[in-house]
């Protein structure tokens, strides 16, 4: 069934102050992700993460998902007509500041997303390219792969994969340190101003390294290797980057930032489930001023 698209509403003035009020006039950071009704990864990780980080949060839906901490049992995509009514609707009424992109289900989304980034310009993009799940499953057919190589990665100012999705990106493996830090450049290769690899699948010891790299700089964020298994930790960094791009941060500092938020709110999760993942502390953490 076809999205009906209903008349735009006309503008609104309050009788008593200017719309354009500075009192209002927040960032705005929309998610183009999926939805998880155990509400602990996806948009509702994302719009978590962009109210601790004092940015509004909007939300366009790639897909409908069934699951709770124990795994998904349905997934539902709706019409990509619909998802750009959301991503129309949000672009029409918000200064959109930063978007993050997470789980695109199929080659023909991803092309409908990079259309609509195209069409509205966001000053800044940050590309989580969710295509491994937890299990190791791989998440993303060959065509979809490729339309997120060719159409995305050259719109981001930012990727953020992990190990597994960096070496379906670059179809070879990252098995240490030295993989890793050669793996950065052939990332940034394909298109994207800067990427932060995430190190949690990479075996350095009691660390993780994660590994930046722009077109002028590198580091290695090094924290502890933390033994939880928490859930949306890869939505929650994402969005937290976005959410620091929002509020004025470069992005190295954005992604400084929201890994040692990722940190704290996995150090102050809870399991409101009945398995033993864990749940990041959005709001618990303390996101940065």
């Amino acid at each position: 069934m076809m999205p009906v698209r209903l008349p735009a509403p006309a503008p609104y003035a309050s009788p008593r102050r200017p719309f354009a009020s500075a009192m209002t006039q927040i960032p705005s950071a929309l998610t183009i992700a999926g939805s998880d009704s155990g509400g602990g990864a996806g948009i509702q990780a994302d719009l978590k993460t962009f109210a601790a980080h004092g940015v509004h949060g909007l939300s366009a839906i790639t897909a409908l998902t069934a699951q709770h901490t124990r795994g998904v049992t349905a997934v539902h995509v709706p019409p990509v007509g619909f998802l750009l009514a959301q991503v129309d609707a949000c672009f029409d009424d918000f200064r959109i500041e930063a978007v993050k992109i997470g789980m695109l289900a199929s080659a023909e989304v991803i092309h409908a997303v990079a259309d609509a980034l195209l069409a509205h310009r966001p000053p800044r993009v940050v590309l989580d390219p969710v295509m491994v799940a937890t299990s190791g499953a791989r998440l993303l057919e060959e065509d979809a792969l490729d339309a997120l190589r060719t159409r995305l990665l050259p719109m981001a100012d930012i990727i953020t994969p992990n190990i597994p999705e960096a070496e379906l990106l670059l179809g070879r493996r990252i098995e240490g340190p030295a993989e890793a830090d050669a793996a950065l450049g052939a990332l940034r290769g394909l298109g994207a101003r800067a990427v932060l690899l995430k190190g949690g699948h990479l075996d350095e010891g009691a660390e993780v390294v994660d590994r930046y790299a722009d077109g002028s700089r590198r580091s290695a964020i090094r924290g502890p290797r933390l033994q939880v298994d928490g859930h949306g930790t890869g939505c929650t960094l994402a969005a937290a980057i976005a959410a620091g791009l929002c509020r004025g941060r470069e992005l190295d500092a954005a992604c400084a930032d929201a890994v040692a938020y990722i940190r704290e709110a996995l150090r102050l999760g809870t399991r409101p489930g009945r398995s033993d993942v864990l749940v990041l502390g959005h709001f618990a953490a303390r996101a940065p001023e």
